[in-house]
């Protein structure tokens, strides 16, 4: 195992236990007790055969060893944040427990297969992984009080990467810095007030006894939640337009709002059922169109600003934070990978639309205007910049300094770490049955 290799291992299998649920189940057994915290044959089993399933293999007996050491460090952590009194609130872990739930069910691709696949509904699943997550939070918490003082100077970056050997530098492939000037066409006011009193009335023939969900399914302009009848599912605070949620949570059940707006749209909204800081909602929603003359207008201020920046008349920055209507502007219109938290993004990151543009250009070069759709699902346009593309290299300090300095910081995370792990060990109760051993462990967790 590399030097970093128990931190990598502990972050994969904290998100892991969702998918534990559809493993076969073993023969249990207690395998190692740390401090009263105990190890189970089924976590180890469980874990290994996830890996197997994505393929991330080794021999049986390494993988297992591999596995029980980042248990064995779990538990250490899980008896520290006790000594420490770490406290997780209930708010913490359900935001915690959501974002995990949208990550999986986006890789479902849809909530309705999520829920098919495990046979269960949402709300069974995060009762089941409340207590996982609060466990979660606090060795996260333990692990960055260990490490939170830890400083990387320059020199320590240098001699990092001198120290890697030649054949073990990483490969870099193609990266790109993107940036963006957004135009987002005004709606006008006429169509706002066709829309309202669109909606006006399906609320009024709701109110004379037609079905909500029937007419969500017919009318509502929200493919997620239409062909449902408009139903969102269970939701917490935090997940829906500010403007919805204040209303969402104040409604009676069976009420049914008045319109509200929000970025997406119009609304009318009726509640389904309340349980403490959760809501099931039905909703309509219905969008002002951007009339194909603003869209063109949009297009137009994008074509002068294009031909501005190509006679070098203004810089990409000042023209982004003057003309774009989109947040990047706020960072020169520069695009953050939200992966990475840098600008740089790998070919397959970057959105499909942008990237067929990119193919033909040069760094340097703005884009022709290109239709896009925002967030809300709304047409605009957007001129792209090419700030910079690099070649498929190994890595270096001149090129990816931020990547190196990474690396080296990680590494000197697992040096703390280790002797953390080595003055805890002397003071607690370890026992691991003799099964397991002699496994190769990094750290010495027996005395």
């Amino acid at each position: 195992m590399n030097k970093i290799s128990l931190q990598i291992i502990v972050s994969f299998f904290l998100l892991f236990p969702i998918f534990s649920i559809a493993q076969p189940k073993v023969i249990d057994q207690v395998v190692a007790v740390v401090a009263g915290y105990s190890v189970l044959q089924s976590d180890i089993e469980n874990q290994y055969l996830q890996m197997q399933m994505q393929g991330k293999m080794k021999s049986e007996s390494t993988v297992k060893c591999q596995i029980l050491e980042s248990l064995l460090f779990q538990k250490l952590m899980l008896n520290q944040a006790e000594i420490d009194s770490i406290k997780v609130t209930d708010d913490q872990v359900e935001t915690e427990l959501d974002r995990k739930l949208r990550y999986y069910i986006q890789q479902f691709g849809s909530e309705e297969k999520f829920v098919e696949f495990y046979k269960k509904p949402i709300i069974e699943f995060k009762e089941d992984f409340r207590e996982i997550i609060r466990d979660q939070k606090k060795i996260e918490q333990v692990q960055y009080n260990i490490t939170k003082d830890v400083k990387i100077t320059p020199s320590e970056v240098k001699s990092f990467y001198s120290n890697m050997p030649s054949d073990s530098i990483p490969l870099i492939n193609s990266e790109v810095e993107i940036g963006q000037i957004v135009k987002n066409p005004p709606v006008s006011l006429e169509e706002k007030i066709r829309v309202k009193e669109k909606l006006y009335l399906l609320r009024e023939r709701i109110l004379k006894g037609e079905d909500f969900s029937t007419l969500a399914v017919l009318y509502s302009e929200d493919p997620g939640s239409a062909k449902k009848g408009g139903e969102l599912g269970l939701v917490g605070r935090g997940e829906l337009y500010p403007e919805f949620e204040a209303v969402a949570f104040n409604l009676k059940k069976g009420v049914v709002s008045e319109i509200l707006e929000t970025k997406a749209g119009f609304h009318i909204i009726q509640l389904i059922e309340r349980k403490g800081d959760y809501v099931n909602v039905r909703h309509i929603l219905l969008q002002p169109k951007v009339s194909p003359e603003d869209l063109v207008k949009a297009k137009q201020i994008l074509d002068k600003v294009s031909a501005l920046l190509k006679k070098d008349s203004i810089s990409f920055e000042k023209a982004a934070l003057e003309y774009s209507d989109d947040p990047t502007r706020a960072n020169g219109g520069l695009i953050v990978n939200q992966n990475s938290g840098t600008t740089r993004f790998a070919m397959d990151e970057v959105d499909p639309a942008i990237s067929f543009a990119l193919d033909k250009m040069n760094v340097g070069d703005i884009s022709q205007p290109l239709v896009m759709r925002t967030d809300e699902g709304k047409q605009a346009y957007r001129i792209v910049y090419l700030k910079n593309r690099t070649t498929p290299h190994r890595a270096s300090l001149k090129s990816d300094y931020d990547k190196i300095q990474q690396w080296a910081t990680q590494e000197k995370n697992g040096e703390i770490i280790r002797k953390w792990i080595a003055g805890k060990v002397n003071k607690t109760y370890i026992n691991i049955i003799p099964e397991f051993q002699n496994c190769p462990f990094e750290n010495k967790w027996i005395n």
